[in-house]
């Protein structure tokens, strides 16, 4: 059992170890949680490639003691050639590829956003210093984990043919083993290029110029005014009053208001013990109901069809709770929602936390690389419909929906916890097992994260939409699911990727940190 890591001075979260030290060297400069979080933001996209890349998406919740989280936005939106002309003769969107490619990557311009706010917290660490860490290990190499082969060697067939990707991340053709030392210099002098000239020539500088002028010669519909037209926004976040404590996630375009109606629904069953079938089944069960309403609900903050906060009022949850049986199981045909994507949490000695999260949807995003630059453009937009009926029908300019959902709560005696996981589908369950174990149930933090998962939906390529649990569930409770109508699936791994990386910090009112990292993923706590 790796037991729950404390320290008083600062600590990161991170899938992976590299990223979680650049964090943690930061706040050990001097630097705070959002200074901290660049710089991990940064090198994890260099660190773990198959998960993210500064040509993907963010979000953000940023807490200042005694203040609400501030929330950012930086997703970016389809392009203005992204008409469903432009994929006429197409049933969907391509799934890979520079088609794939058809919008805005936002998460440099969340970074900007962020440091600006933090700017009056006090002087500032300089970008150079922030971005060094990532500068490094680009140009230096890092070593391929073992997620990063075997997905790679699973995708191999779809993204093999995307311009770019068997120059950046084959060896002779064929997938990195892992350990296979991989630099990346192009995206090495990239991560230069900004930290010297700042992160808006991201999307309005020669770095801007350069790339749309790649993307448009690969075949992508984004071009150099898309880029200058963006800019990362602070949004309010949404929240849902629990019992003890105020939980907030990110609003439309993210599925960040299925996590809370999760929590807010299963705090109306009266479920007093963890880890048996009314903990499981609970959890389940609100999982549905809050998909059903995402999918009716979530899509361009532009074309809302309902409020979203107004699904998280107690009249509402109370409503829905009282639908849910606390003994057999509703019929779950829906479809899942795919994604890989990395979590990150920081808290810096004065009490200030981020929850953080950067994808490019899929593994490896659209899997284009553009040589010149060395960066990976995500293919979220992807998840747009050509069906001009469809709820999230492509058009131009609008935001595409999003997987992606940060959690932080605060507790009434003071405790702060930002949360998280990668996982697509799983994000929302993911959040909801380890919020549960820790504030509901009382295991200790780091249990909460290692703990036997379950995941309702498909995630990483997965096509069942079965129940799918961790081998390590008592026999005994699989056999309880199943009588009660759950279509279960027992995966043959104790701690199976396929169940997400998670990972959660505490602060306590003295200043006490806890941190856990997830078993499942290449990551670590580092803390002052």
């Amino acid at each position: 059992m790796i037991h729950t890591l404390k320290a008083l001075g600062g600590m990161h979260v991170a899938p992976h170890h590299l990223a979680a030290q650049a964090g943690r060297d930061v706040l050990r400069d001097g630097g705070n949680a959002v200074e901290a979080m660049v710089a991990a933001a940064a090198a994890i996209a260099v660190v773990y490639p198959h998960m993210n890349a500064i040509g993907g998406d963010g979000f953000w919740l940023i807490h200042e003691p005694g203040k609400p989280p501030v929330a950012i936005d930086a997703c970016g939106p389809s392009a203005a050639m992204a008409t469903p002309d432009f994929y006429a003769g197409l049933e969907a969107i391509p799934s890979r590829g520079p088609k794939a490619a058809l919008t805005v990557a936002g998460t440099i311009g969340g970074w900007a956003k962020a440091l600006e706010i933090a700017s009056a917290w006090g002087p500032a660490l300089p970008l150079p210093r922030l971005l060094q860490d990532a500068i490094r290990h680009a140009h230096e190499g890092v070593a391929v984990t073992r997620s990063q082969s075997e997905l790679t060697r699973l995708k191999l067939d779809g993204l093999k043919d995307s311009p770019g990707f068997a120059q950046t991340y084959l060896v002779n053709g064929a997938p990195p083993e892992p350990g296979h030392v991989l630099q990346q210099p192009a995206l090495g002098n990239t991560l230069q290029q900004l930290a010297e000239r700042g992160l808006d020539d991201f999307y309005r500088g020669e770095l801007a110029a350069r790339m749309s002028a790649e993307l448009e010669r690969v075949g992508s519909p984004v071009r150099a005014s898309d880029l200058a037209a963006y800019r990362a926004q602070v949004v309010q976040a949404l929240c849902v009053r629990l019992s003890d404590s105020a939980v907030y996630n990110l609003p439309p375009p993210t599925q960040g208001l299925s996590a809370l109606m999760i929590l807010g629904l299963f705090e109306r069953l009266g479920v007093t013990e963890g880890e048996g079938f009314a903990h499981l089944h609970g959890l389940v069960e609100s999982t549905k109901r809050a998909f059903r309403v995402r999918d009716r609900v979530v899509t361009d903050p532009q074309r809302l069809p309902a409020e979203p906060q107004s699904f998280l009022a107690p009249q509402a949850l109370d409503e829905l709770a009282a639908q849910i049986d606390p003994a057999r199981a509703l019929a779950w045909p829906d479809q899942g929602k795919p994604g890989d994507t990395i979590w990150m949490g920081c808290i810096d000695q004065q009490g200030r936390a981020v929850s953080f999260i950067q994808s490019v949807y899929w593994e490896f995003g659209s899997g284009t690389v553009l040589q010149d630059t060395g960066v990976c453009w995500q293919n979220r937009g992807t998840s747009f419909s050509l069906d001009p009926q469809a709820l999230n029908s492509l058009r131009p300019g609008h935001k595409p929906f999003h997987t992606l959902n940060p959690s932080l709560a605060l507790f009434d005696d003071g405790r702060v916890m930002p949360y998280g996981t990668m996982g697509g589908e799983g994000q929302p369950q993911t959040q909801a097992a380890v919020f549960t174990r820790y504030a509901r149930f009382g295991q200790p933090l780091q249990q909460a994260v290692s703990a036997p998962r379950w995941l309702l939906g498909r995630t990483w390529g997965d096509v069942s939409t079965s129940l799918k649990l961790e081998s390590r569930f008592d026999p005994a409770l699989v056999q309880a699911l199943k009588a009660a109508g759950h279509a279960v699936e027992v995966l043959p791994e104790a701690f199976s990727d396929t169940m997400g990386h998670a990972g959660a910090l505490v602060r306590h009112p003295n200043g006490l940190i806890e941190g856990a990292a997830d078993p499942r993923s290449d990551g670590a706590v580092a803390a002052l």
